[in-house]
């Protein structure tokens, strides 16, 4: 009997209740709505105020969903440099930051070009770059070598919460992941970003970085879904302050005996409608 949902024959063939899904979408794209208009009234200085503290509060938070805590100083003066953007108090910032804000802006500034394999061991790099992930060394720029488990608790006393797909398999996984993200498979933009979040974070194919890469590989689809390299609201904001619920619902659905994502589906959107209304909110709406 299946214990993982990749563990099922054809278990990306993902299905979802429309009729659960239906009213929570329609509030998400009434909110994008929204706040495209709202963005329309802003003035120059504004928006690009609005835009470099979008993307700094992104790459800030998604680092400390997985406990990394960046300087926001630096962040904010990579993301100004790499944008061209006048701001005040810029500062030298460390080899690691740039390497993560490279990633974060290759993916939405050039959301239109495909996710290739090379690109991703790029993004893997640029999270990486001197090889370690905190005092360990990892496999950098290339899929795991072994095998994963998602653990917490004191040595000895291990909980397992997860074993990802089996290593000998990630390949062929992330092939099938890299082809379907790369083709107009008719679903919605929004959805299929979400979609693709779980989808990769299943695989986990990276030693380290695995969450970080999947909201970046989530961000560039909204860019798509929007045709919009600007981000005015941040999901992975969102997610940090409902971190707790992100991993229940990930762990629940990762233990589905079929392919329904729909709890996932409603704890993404949701997370999209709160922070759609944070951000409207942080412009005096």
């Amino acid at each position: 009997m299946a214990k993982y949902i990749y563990q099922r024959e054809n278990w990306t063939d993902f299905i979802w209740a429309e009729d659960k899904i239906r009213e929570l979408f329609g509030e998400v794209k009434y909110l994008q709505g929204k706040l495209s208009v709202i963005i329309g009234t802003l003035g120059f200085a504004q928006k690009e105020a609005s835009l470099l503290d979008t993307f700094a509060a992104d790459i800030l938070k998604s680092s400390e969903i997985e406990g990394e805590r960046l300087d926001y100083g630096q962040v904010r003066s990579s993301i100004a440099r790499r944008l061209g953007i006048e701001a005040a108090g810029l500062v030298p910032s460390a080899r690691n930051i740039d390497g993560i804000v490279e990633m974060m802006l290759d993916a939405t500034q050039r959301y239109e070009k495909p996710l290739t394999e090379e690109r991703l061991f790029g993004w893997h790099n640029a999270l990486f770059p001197s090889g370690y992930s905190g005092a360990y060394k990892i496999d950098v720029a290339c899929y795991r070598k072994g095998e994963m488990q998602i653990v917490s608790g004191a040595m000895g006393r291990e909980k397992v919460h997860y074993e990802a797909v089996p290593q000998a398999l990630v390949q062929a996984e992330m092939d099938g992941f890299l082809h379907w993200l790369n083709t107009d498979s008719g679903i919605d933009g929004i959805l299929k970003a979400a979609i693709a979040h779980f989808w990769f974070i299943i695989i986990h194919p990276f030693d380290d970085g695995n969450g970080r890469i999947a909201r970046t590989i989530t961000d560039m689809q909204l860019a798509k879904a929007e045709r919009s390299p600007q981000r005015f609201y941040s999901l992975s904001s969102q997610i940090l302050a409902e971190k707790k619920t992100y991993y229940e619902v990930l762990q629940k659905v990762q233990w589905q005996t079929d392919s329904d994502i729909t709890d996932w589906l409603l704890f993404f959107l949701s997370c999209m409608k709160n922070a759609l209304l944070a951000s409207e909110q942080a412009m005096g709406y």
